[in-house]
């Protein structure tokens, strides 16, 4: 209570230092086009929705659609500001018929407005609108500061809403609503299948999210894996016992690097904490939430100019959309259990995994999977062989790795999940090679710059 009231007291006093801001920028030569085009502006606006998809205790595959309709949106605003440099998506995203235009009459600063339309529909895509409202009226209050007329302003928030709008008339037939209704995926116990795993035996998460419509690809099976080994526990020359053996001793015996490594990739946005008769949750950027954060280190260590930022943020969270519904296809296809089932059923009661099995099936690996192909679509924007240091998890107490390549990054990756005993070895290289399919896919089939 007596925080809150300070606060109150504190805001006067902001609200003054923000007019004395506005007043003072008056005196000074406008420097809003420098200021608004910062690629490092957008990076933060996404490590914005980053944090509020965190807080909303988002599953990973419903994460990625708040990134990609908001990135998106962001991208076609760009379009219409640099139409010599980069092509709209309209026509090319399954759906995508139609974007706002630009008005024929009024000056727009077209990176303000990109900046305003990304907030506005990774606000509403999902959550109640509002959740960014705090980060865009300081946007608002920043280009006021630094001599953006009102006009100016006005005529590139309108134009942001209307785009905002357009995406999100087009986000409302991939299926989302619907799947939110539909049956729940139905446990039993029967050998080989999954079912649900400790501490906190959640049901499993998103299992019709093959059932969302695609962006690139023509639908969720476009891309098939081979099946799985089939389970068998009992024959120990059978490539499943080996698999299992496998994960079994190498979470035995995990090296400090192989920890580190597990740690750092594990992206789960909600760890259940169990210690006696108490539990809670944690909280961590999922495994897209990780990849958006990848894109901004990226593109600040190539230097990359805001068009190109915004580009590479669209394209990624494209790529990152669509692993996932093909991920969970195949995932809802299969239903393979999760190795901490079969190793305490008929190995060793009392074994763990290093990292909290997620509430899902094991083949395919879905961070695996996403993971390449977010490494393909950035790659293509970027550059490959763009060195460079992931730092997104010092936040969480994580020490930071680097990395030669974005590819070389998701084949670390995929290595994580086996050292944290949650995927089996061999759905591990296969869905990296499944994903690098789908983003070679979304490079080929997307024209985005001229």
């Amino acid at each position: 209570m007596i925080f809150i009231q300070f606060i109150k007291k504190m805001k006067p006093i902001i609200l003054i230092f923000a007019v004395a801001a506005i007043l003072f920028s008056s005196c000074k030569k406008p420097d809003y086009d420098k200021v608004f085009n910062d690629s490092g502006l957008y990076s933060r606006t996404v490590f914005e929705l980053n944090t509020v998809v965190m807080g909303n205790n988002f599953s990973p595959p419903v994460a990625s659609r708040n990134y990609a309709y908001a990135s998106i949106a962001g991208y076609e605003v760009i379009v219409a500001g640099y139409p010599q440099k980069y092509k709209s998506l309209v026509g090319q995203l399954n759906g995508f018929t139609f974007v706002a235009k630009p008005m024929a009459t009024g000056d727009i600063d077209y990176q303000y407005a990109a900046l305003i339309a990304f907030c506005k529909v990774g606000e509403a895509v999902t959550f109640p609108e509002g959740s960014l409202k705090y980060y865009t009226d300081s946007l608002h209050q920043m280009a006021l500061a630094h001599g953006m007329s009102k006009e100016m302003l006005g005529n590139s928030e309108d134009f942001a809403q209307l785009v905002a709008k357009s995406v999100m008339a087009w986000s409302k037939g991939d299926h989302y609503l619907q799947t939110r209704s539909a049956s729940k995926f139905a446990v039993k116990d029967s050998a080989g299948r999954w079912i649900p795993t400790p501490p906190g035996y959640f049901e499993a998460v998103e299992p019709h999210w093959g059932e969302i419509r695609t962006m690139v690809m023509h639908d969720a099976k476009e891309y098939t894996v081979v099946p799985p080994p089939a389970f068998n526990v009992t024959d120990k020359n059978s490539q499943y016992y080996k698999e299992v053996m496998l994960s079994k001793n190498v979470v035995d015996s995990l090296t400090a690097e192989q920890t580190h490594i597990a740690d750092f990739w594990d992206d789960n946005p909600q760890k259940m904490n169990v210690q006696g008769h108490l539990m809670f949750v944690t909280k961590k950027f999922s495994p897209p939430g990780h990849w958006m954060s990848v894109v901004g280190i990226g593109a600040e260590k190539v230097h990359a100019d805001f068009a190109t930022t915004v580009c590479a943020y669209a394209k990624t969270s494209i790529a990152l959309f669509d692993g996932f519904i093909e991920s969970w296809a195949a995932k809802f296809k299969y239903k393979t259990v999760r190795p901490e089932t079969v190793i305490d059923k008929y190995f060793d009661k009392d074994w763990r995994p290093h990292l909290q099995t997620p509430p899902f099936p094991e083949y395919t690996c879905g961070h695996c999977t996403i993971s390449a192909a977010a490494a393909e679509a950035l790659t293509s924007v970027l550059g490959d062989h763009v060195a460079f240091t992931d730092t997104t998890e010092l936040q969480f107490g994580i020490k930071s790795l680097s990395y030669k390549s974005f590819r070389d990054a998701a084949n670390e990756t995929a290595m994580s999940r086996f050292y944290g005993g949650i995927h089996f070895h061999n759905s591990c290289i296969v869905s990296r090679g499944f994903g690098q399919i789908i983003g070679d896919s979304v490079v080929k089939k997307l024209v985005m710059k001229r």
